[in-house]
């Protein structure tokens, strides 16, 4: 129960967050930022009606796809996230625009954005729309990154935005939210657990890994190699550290074995103990 209700907590600051970032500073400027929403942005300035009804309007049928592809536990989350958007949205439009300088309102609109959106997708949920469409994605191609997935769909948005408008300047503002909010939230899913990967090769691998696991205190893996040119076995300590602690790592190497072999790679999507599960919650 503390478990759901801590992700529902995180839901609601999630949405209000998101629902600033459209109502404050993009829907009264008429920046589409893509996605369901800019959908409802574009509707909203056309058609007529209050940005946050259109978007739950156009999530009911996702939703429907969502329950049938995710189970009903993941759409009841994603349900909340919804309404909270809708209601929240609505109130944000009905103020007054913070600012109708259309750059400051790009900017400050898609850090809200992408921030709010990646603390919902951290609680396990969405926010419906095109959210759906690109977990959906995310299956088949887990080797893309959810920020990217979104500014490729949200682009076609844009573009639409552009042509409806018939005002090239706001389809530019649009995408440069597009672009910033999918960097902010690819930071909120996985910048806290960008590391630094090290494969190092030593004659001393067995005092550097004491060293390592009490001094770093991380844990390694040793892996069995063999030397292409002398044949000679090798064993290479593989092991993961949080961006802070890697100049320890690299000063404990330099001062053990000066002549080690060592590969320091970044690593930005990371699973299993001390980081995320393969479902994205921290263990």
């Amino acid at each position: 129960m503390r478990k759901v209700v801590g992700k529902i907590i995180l839901i609601i600051i999630g949405t209000v967050i998101y629902s600033a970032g459209i109502g404050l500073f993009l829907d009264n400027n008429s920046i589409a930022p893509g996605g369901v929403t800019g959908v409802s942005v574009i509707l909203s300035h056309t058609v007529g009606g209050e940005t946050g009804t259109w978007y739950l309007i156009l999530n009911i049928p996702l939703i429907i796809l969502g329950l049938y592809k995710f189970g009903g536990r993941f759409i009841s989350y994603t349900f909340i996230a919804i309404v909270c958007n809708s209601i929240f949205t609505n109130i944000f439009s009905s103020c007054k625009a913070i600012t109708n300088e259309l750059l400051p309102a790009a900017v400050a609109g898609s850090l809200l954005v992408g921030t709010g959106l990646g603390i919902v997708l951290r609680a396990g949920a969405t926010t419906g729309g095109m959210d759906i469409i690109v977990k959906l994605l995310r299956q088949k191609h887990p080797e893309i990154k959810t920020g990217t997935l979104f500014i490729i769909v949200d682009t076609i948005v844009v573009i639409a935005s552009g042509i409806i408008f018939k005002n090239f300047n706001l389809a530019m503002y649009a995408f440069i939210v597009v672009v910033v909010d999918g960097r902010v939230m690819d930071h909120i899913l996985y910048g806290f657990n960008e590391a630094r990967l090290y494969y190092i090769v030593s004659d001393k691998a067995d005092e550097l890994m004491k060293h390592i696991l009490s001094d770093i205190e991380v844990g390694a893996t040793v892996l069995e190699g063999r030397g292409a040119y002398s044949s000679t076995h090798k064993e290479i300590i593989m092991c993961v550290v949080r961006k802070r602690r890697a100049p320890l790592l690299t000063e404990l190497v330099k001062e053990v074995d000066p002549k080690a072999f060592m590969v320091i790679a970044s690593a930005n999507e990371i699973y299993g103990e001390g980081y995320m599960n393969i479902r994205g919650e921290c263990v």
